[in-house]
C-alpha cells in the first residue's frame, strides 16, 4: 500500500530562511519583505516550521504567502 506522505527535504533554519529570501528577492514585489523562520509542532499538514513576516508591502502580501506555502512544502526543519 503506497502512503501519500510528502517528501520535504531537512534543512537547518538558517538554509530556509536563506531559500526564502532569495526566492523573496528574485520577485519584483517582495524584495523588502523581512522575515524570521520559526520551529513549532509538527502540524496536521507535517510542517514544522512557519515564519514571523516583519515587513511585507502590501502589494506583496499574496506573493509572499505562496512563496511561503511552497518553499513549506519542499523544506522540513532539520532535527
Amino acid at each position: 500500500m503506497h502512503h501519500a506522505q510528502s517528501l520535504r527535504t531537512p534543512a537547518t533554519r538558517d538554509e530556509i530562511e536563506m531559500r526564502l529570501l532569495t526566492v523573496l528577492w528574485n520577485h519584483p514585489l517582495c524584495r523588502n519583505v523581512q522575515l524570521e523562520v520559526l520551529g513549532m509542532p509538527r502540524n496536521a499538514h507535517g510542517t514544522n516550521w512557519t515564519v514571523s513576516l516583519e515587513r511585507v508591502p502590501a502589494e506583496a502580501i499574496f506573493e509572499t504567502a505562496d512563496i511561503v506555502t511552497e518553499i513549506q512544502s519542499a523544506y522540513e526543519l532539520a532535527a
